[in-house]
């Protein structure tokens, strides 16, 4: 039997179990793509190839043995701000960091399910930004069009995963940084609740906003990663109630309401939703409709929500500055965030993490009138490589916010959001849209996005950098 070296990541672990393939071939396809597109694509910081056959041989053992694990012997990627024991954990900086010591608690559930981890991925400095550029590696291009960006920070990951270089892989979300680079590169991105996925050894990360995340191509696959590398470290202050996404996969969501929210929260600086991504998004609203969802326009009360991200989200920066080997290296605009982190870490930041709790009673009320809301990921395609690298602090602020302003709330409630592929626009560019829901939602969210997607397959779509013409370029060479 042939294996398809595009399948995802649970057709990848059948196939393993089954036989039909072993890991080191799996891993010596994965390593030969990654080379073949890091002139082109750049989506990795770091490739394991020595480490990663070792390990796909250790897994081909353990499968003949009889052994089976939800991803033994699957090739996975991880994002460049997770520790992976032996490696540094650069997180997009310039510099030469140290090999870290011990995994992160993400990567150890990851490979207490067999993974074996092919590499880490680029990620724009200090994940601040929606694009993955920088000095220290260079511009991460989107698979659907290399002049533009696949989006950040978790870009790398998005852009790897895209292009059928890895079935799947972990990202991180702290403004929106696993769905917007999903939304951009038209793949499933799962931001789940605070402390689903540990960010140990930050307990909480970026003051709490930041949750690692998972990337695919499809729901089942989405959920299926996030299975794996869900879990808690003994000394995490954020322990949900565990849930099991992949068996909300196959289960029919039932009749919801709906809420379809497209004004902005309120922001500093201008957000328009620009036509082309809006008629994206209410095309879909108008899918659920039809798959028999009641679905009506209606805004959650943010009210002056944006006021409690900006001290979190700078104090995260200055703590991560302060234990940076080579500060010195780093962009002026993290040095201009870090020292706003330090001006807000008194008082302000206090008061911006008492707040959360009445967010959660004004905005949970909104639930009871709605089971999901329905709002764009973004309010623009990916900008082109390029367009924000250079821009001072302010400006960057400016061009984001405009680009991005939806996403962000949610990280500030630490509650659940799958990213949906949405469709394309400008002659090719993908966009995308968030099912948002109150905490401990992640099996309804992925139920509702398992039954859109039985509707679109949207995973049916390959971009043109994407796996077929690699193994064509491949066969070539």
């Amino acid at each position: 039997m042939t294996f398809d070296r595009s399948a995802g990541l649970a057709e990848t672990a059948r196939a393993l179990a089954d036989g039909e393939v072993s890991s080191r071939t799996l891993v010596e396809q994965a390593l030969a793509r990654i080379e073949a597109t890091q002139p082109t694509l750049n989506a990795f910081r770091l490739v394991r190839a020595e480490a990663a056959l070792a390990e796909a041989d250790a897994a081909d053992r353990e499968l003949a043995s009889g052994a089976r694990r939800p991803l033994l012997g699957v090739p996975v990627a991880v994002k460049d701000d997770m520790d992976v024991a032996g490696e540094p954990t650069a997180f997009g900086c310039p510099g030469e960091y140290p090999p870290v010591a011990e995994d992160g608690e993400a990567v150890r559930r990851l490979r207490a399910a067999g993974a074996v981890i092919v590499g880490k991925t680029n990620t724009c400095e200090l994940g601040q930004w929606p694009f993955t550029e920088g000095p220290a590696f260079g511009a991460t291009r989107n698979p659907w069009h290399q002049g533009h960006t696949p989006g950040g920070s978790s870009g790398g990951s998005a852009a790897a995963v895209a292009a059928g270089l890895v079935p799947a892989a972990l990202g991180s979300d702290g403004a929106g940084s696993v769905r917007i680079p999903a939304g951009w590169t038209n793949l499933v991105g799962i931001k789940p609740q605070r402390g689903r996925i540990s960010t140990w050894p930050r307990g909480e990360s970026f003051q709490g906003i930041t949750v690692n995340g998972t990337l695919a191509r499809t729901v089942a696959d989405a959920a299926l990663l996030l299975d794996a590398a869900s879990g808690n470290h003994a000394r995490d202050p954020h322990r949900p109630p565990a849930v099991d996404a992949s068996a909300a996969v196959g289960r029919e969501p039932g009749r919801l309401r709906i809420a379809l929210s497209l004004k902005p929260p309120f922001t500093a600086v201008p957000a328009r939703l620009q036509p082309q991504v809006r008629a994206k998004v209410v095309e879909l609203a108008e899918k659920l409709a039809a798959l028999g969802h009641h679905v009506e326009e209606a805004d959650p009360p943010y009210g002056q929500i944006g006021l409690t991200f900006v001290p979190r989200a700078t104090a995260g920066i200055a703590e991560w500055v302060a234990d940076a080997p080579f500060p010195a290296l780093l962009d002026r605009r993290t040095h201009g965030a870090a020292r706003l982190g330090k001006l807000l870490g008194g008082p302000p930041l206090r008061a911006a993490r008492r707040a959360e709790a009445v967010l959660h009673r004004r905005i949970g009320r909104f639930f009871e009138s709605y089971d999901v809301m329905l709002a764009p990921t973004t309010a623009a395609p990916p900008p082109p490589i390029g367009a924000m690298l250079g821009l001072g602090g302010f400006a960057t602020d400016r061009a984001m916010i405009a680009a991005c302003p939806y996403a962000w709330p949610w990280n500030v409630l630490g509650w659940p959001g799958v990213n949906v592929p949405a469709g394309f626009v400008d002659g090719g560019l993908p966009v995308g849209a968030q099912l948002l829901g109150p905490a401990g939602s992640e099996p309804l969210l992925v139920s509702l996005a398992a039954q859109v997607e039985a509707e679109l397959r949207w995973y049916e779509a390959w971009p043109p950098h994407g796996v077929p013409a690699v193994h064509e370029r491949l066969r070539e060479g």
